[in-house]
């Protein structure tokens, strides 16, 4: 087997072609998550605080020189902003992960349907109850 065959198997394979749709729902989920936090709840937040804008928030180790470059800071608000949105992703995908398990166990524990006689069974049932009579 080729090497190219090889590897259009192993692209084909529907775990790997999962994980690729995964990834790219991942990474628009992500998008999504960073710009509810920026936008939507760190802007409240800082507000409730006093008006700081979280975003801005950092350390400044090295001021910016005269043409207003050069600075250098420690961006604790955008750390702060990166925290908040592995929550959100961190809760959403363990709902999703609970809802999943909820339903296989579900299915795991419906029973089974007994299985239907043969037909042997079934004559000698109907021999069993005609003796009966």
């Amino acid at each position: 087997m080729s090497l190219a065959t090889e590897f259009k198997a192993f692209v084909m394979r529907g775990n790997v072609v999962d994980l690729a749709v995964g990834v790219v729902i991942g990474a628009a989920f992500g998008k999504i998550v960073s710009a509810l936090v920026d936008n939507v709840i760190m802007p409240p937040i800082g507000l409730l605080i006093g008006g700081v804008d979280f975003s801005a928030w950092k350390w400044v180790l090295k001021a910016a020189g005269a043409d207003g470059k050069g600075e250098v800071a420690i961006q604790i608000g955008v750390f702060f902003n990166s925290i908040i949105q592995f929550l959100i992703i961190a809760a959403a995908i363990f709902v999703v992960v609970k809802i999943i398990n909820s339903m296989s166990k579900k299915a795991e524990e419906a029973p089974a349907a007994p299985p239907e006689p043969t037909t042997t069974e079934k004559l000698l049932t109907e021999i069993r109850d005609s003796l009966k009579k």
